[in-house]
């Protein structure tokens, strides 16, 4: 009977041993996936780190090319105004009396007729016709 029981505990130590061993290995897969896992979370870290880092290099970026937009939309308005007034001004000279009596002496030199001439300058025939009498 002694002899029974030492064998069962023999047994038993054994399957303890290997339990043991089991649980160790287990143990032992399990903190190489921990291990892992960790890794891959300190990488998804550093990544949404730099995803961060870009993303504020854009916002600051953007916000100078608006800028720099406003400021050339200025610009833009300034050179149309400055435009608008050359047109204006340029408007009034080609209106003037004697700016059109010098296209109308200069198109009669050239040999347009005075029907051409009333045409093209928008005055009356018999306003070209004076102007030429004129000259």
């Amino acid at each position: 009977m002694s002899d029974l029981l030492l064998i069962m505990f023999t047994v038993s130590e054994v399957v303890l041993l290997v339990v043991v061993i089991m649980f160790f290995l287990r143990l032992k897969k399990s903190e190489a996936l921990l291990s892992g896992l960790q890794a891959n979370q300190e990488e998804f870290i550093k990544r949404l780190q730099f995803n961060t880092q870009l993303e504020n290099e854009l916002v600051a970026t953007f916000e100078q090319r608006q800028h720099e937009l406003v400021t050339l939309n200025d610009e833009i308005e300034n050179k149309a105004a400055e435009l608008r007034k050359l047109v204006n001004l340029a408007n009034d000279y080609a209106k003037s009396p004697q700016f059109m009596r010098e296209i109308i002496r200069n198109g009669h030199r050239a040999g347009k007729s005075p029907v051409q001439l009333a045409k093209s300058s928008g005055l009356s025939l018999e306003e070209v016709e004076l102007i030429i009498d004129q000259a």
